[in-house]
């Protein structure tokens, strides 16, 4: 199932949970029929005026070419895609929040890719499930991503939130914690994996879980102090998406220049990192083996991130 160019939207819009929601059919989610376009298109809204930021053609030409280079490793094309979606989709947190923005890139732009991409055996057959075109940031096929990318960038630097973006469990529990709102706790979680201490699902499931309750009573922010963002290079940053040239395929782009992250409370945490996942409950912690991990923990509510526009 595919789209063909001429059918797709000029411009993204603004999709309602209760709409999509309503056409989320058997048949949609196991890839026998396409969710209804034009019924969709009129209960749409438009973001905002046209601009490049929200060019759907344009994100449109990134799923496909991430579908093209892991046709045989879905998953691998979450790290590929994810740093890019970010960098062409130039937009607030706030304005990041709305899920109509998601459901719309789901269900009208690229619903083959959401099945492509999540598309797996469940008791109701093949199918993907609901959660994968309307639901939480964490799970949403193309908001984990987004989302992944503003959260594990250190500043304009991508690298971070491509080594993120590399591990499932990573998306599945580490982007639903509390910890990800601090930017030196997230960058310490990358580096403990960029340094090969944590593996496995379950290291990253025991890692998340022992950081996250730890943070409830070792005030991050205080332990390791984070430079304030720079809001103006951010809004720089979007408003240069009018001037901005073609997508790199192959290098990575430039995130907004808002401010890197302050190394020594990355390395203070990284050392206390350490000595919580040595001292966490990790079935397996010394096979090189990987097990599918238990089952993360409630989500966490991202009220606190979406109040800084």
């Amino acid at each position: 199932m595919k789209y063909a160019p001429m059918e797709q939207p000029e411009q993204i819009a603004l999709l309602p949970d209760i709409v999509a929601a309503k056409y989320l059919t058997h048949s949609v989610l196991s890839g026998k029929e396409l969710p209804p376009r034009v019924a969709l298109l009129r209960s749409s809204t438009p973001v905002g005026p046209a601009a490049a930021r929200w060019d759907a053609k344009a994100v449109r030409v990134l799923f496909e070419e991430a579908r093209r280079r892991h046709e045989h490793e879905r998953a691998a094309a979450d790290a590929w895609l994810a740093p890019r979606l970010h960098a062409t989709m130039r937009m607030t947190r706030r304005e990041a929040a709305d899920s109509g923005l998601w459901n719309f890139l789901a269900m009208v732009v690229a619903p083959d890719y959401v099945l492509w991409r999540h598309k797996g055996v469940t008791q109701e057959g093949e199918r993907a499930t609901a959660d994968r075109f309307v639901g939480l940031h964490y799970k949403q096929t193309f908001a984990r991503l987004w989302w992944a990318a503003e959260m594990f960038r250190d500043g304009d630097d991508y690298r971070p939130a491509v080594s993120a973006c590399g591990n499932q469990d990573v998306l599945n529990t580490v982007l639903r914690f509390d910890i990800i709102d601090h930017r030196p706790a997230a960058r310490a979680v990358v580096t403990l994996l960029d340094r090969g201490l944590v593996r496995t699902g379950r290291d990253v499931n025991g890692l998340g879980r022992a950081v996250n309750a730890a943070g409830s009573t070792l005030v991050y922010d205080v332990l390791a102090p984070d430079d304030s963002l720079d809001w103006d290079a951010r809004r720089y940053w979007v408003e240069e998406a009018e001037n901005m040239g073609p997508m790199p395929l192959d290098g990575l782009p430039d995130g907004p220049e808002d401010g890197r992250i302050p190394r020594d409370s990355v390395d203070r945490l990284v050392g206390l990192f350490e000595k919580l996942f040595a001292e966490a409950p990790v079935r397996g912690k010394n096979h090189v083996e990987e097990e599918p991990a238990p089952a993360a923990p409630a989500g966490v509510s991202l009220e606190k991130v979406y109040s800084v526009s």
